[in-house]
């Protein structure tokens, strides 16, 4: 507004200017004086050179003053779109100086301690600290004034009226062109539940599914995928398939109890998870088993019977004998989900023609007549649910 105002101004200064010299000029050429006229036109001549150089100049701010109040409006709106992005982050942000007072919080700090982000400023992060860790905390802000990279360490920190809990923090220090700490950046994590886990896998008795929510999905229901996170079934089976170029449905896994599964788990572009059955399943973010070897650890050998499981599927539809293809299958469901009964071995989930059929990548049709052959033949039989019994011996 200030360039605005000076601009203007310096053009009502021109426009008398001209006004003036323009009325000079019209008494000239009326009256001119006696004593010396032949200097007035050049004296007019060179007042009219001066004016229009005026009037460039004045061009020239004009759009300068434009250029500047453009940048200064981008520059407003990216400062909002970064003001926005520090206060909606998920995780919690702070800015201190380099004494570690608080100068900047977004909303996801405050949460965390607390204490409303208005009411943050100004206040040392030590008050957040118990009491007993405090001197080491002073320690460790006086050697970020020396780090010229990010620096990581974990900490707990008591939120004010709540309950300490363990923090993971990231720090970047901001120096200024003496190399002295001038601001410090803050990231600040709750890994209470991280910490939590991992204690109770270093005693091998965690459970993957404890104080996670279960969701259920009925018989025929298509499970969503997300590539941020992976399930892991309670209860139930899940399948797995995919498209092949002539649009037919290709079944690439059986997922069972305590079995994972996911999009990330595969570089398929068409991948459809289907429950079998009254399934039951929770989820388990990729970045929680990124930030924690022990989770993965445990999940691995899961994803291993996934792996085995898979390769065993692709060995079955490669077998060129129907029969073969479809014995071999039966066997492989028998081990998954088999169930010993008084027959033999139930298949605890009933799978329908239509399923067994892209397993074997055969019609329908096929795999009905041969499911009737091999119950004529004593091999197979079906309990009052039409679950499959294979007995005992006889595939």
């Amino acid at each position: 507004m200030k360039n605005d105002i000076n601009v203007n101004l310096f053009a009502q200064q021109i426009q008398q200017i001209n006004w003036r010299l323009a009325e000079l000029y019209k008494g000239a050429t009326i009256a001119p004086p006696k004593p010396q006229p032949e200097l007035l036109p050049v004296a007019f001549k060179e007042l009219g050179i001066a004016s229009e150089t005026l009037q460039v100049a004045l061009e020239e701010l004009r759009q300068q003053n434009e250029e500047l109040a453009a940048a200064r409006e981008a520059l407003e709106t990216e400062r909002h779109r970064y003001q926005e992005l520090f206060e909606l982050a998920p995780q919690g942000y702070l800015v201190t100086d380099a004494e570690g007072t608080i100068r900047e919080a977004n909303r996801a700090a405050a949460k965390l301690l607390n204490v409303s982000p208005e009411f943050l400023v100004g206040k040392p992060l030590v008050i957040f600290i118990p009491q007993e860790e405090r001197r080491i905390f002073r320690n460790e802000l006086t050697r970020l004034h020396e780090q010229q990279r990010v620096y990581e360490w974990t900490l707990r920190l008591q939120p004010r009226k709540g309950e300490i809990f363990d923090a993971g923090i990231t720090v970047a220090t901001s120096h200024n062109g003496d190399g002295k700490a001038v601001t410090l950046r803050w990231l600040i994590r709750d890994i209470t539940e991280r910490k939590r886990v991992e204690k109770a896998l270093e005693k091998n008795n965690y459970d993957l599914k404890q104080d996670r929510p279960v969701q259920a999905y009925s018989k025929g229901e298509i499970i969503p995928l997300d590539p941020q996170n992976l399930w892991l079934v309670c209860r139930g089976l899940v399948k797995l398939s995919t498209m092949s170029d002539n649009c037919e449905e290709v079944l690439v896994g059986l997922v069972g109890p305590s079995m994972p599964f996911g999009s990330c788990l595969t570089a398929l572009s068409t991948y459809q998870a289907i429950a079998v059955s009254e399934v039951q399943i929770v989820s388990i973010s990729v970045s929680e088993i990124a930030a924690s070897p022990h989770l993965a650890q445990t999940l691995l050998p899961k994803i291993n019977l996934r792996l085995r499981q898979t390769e065993s599927l692709l060995a079955i539809s490669g077998q060129r004998r129907l029969q073969d293809r479809l014995q071999n299958l039966l066997l492989l469901l028998k081990q998954e989900v088999g169930e010993p009964v008084a027959q033999g071995t139930r298949l605890s989930v009933r799978l329908t023609h239509q399923d067994l059929a892209n397993a074997c990548c055969v019609t329908r049709v096929t795999i009905t007549r041969l499911l009737g052959k091999l119950q004529q033949e004593g091999k197979i039989s079906f309990d009052s649910k039409y679950h499959i019994i294979l007995k005992e011996g006889s595939i």
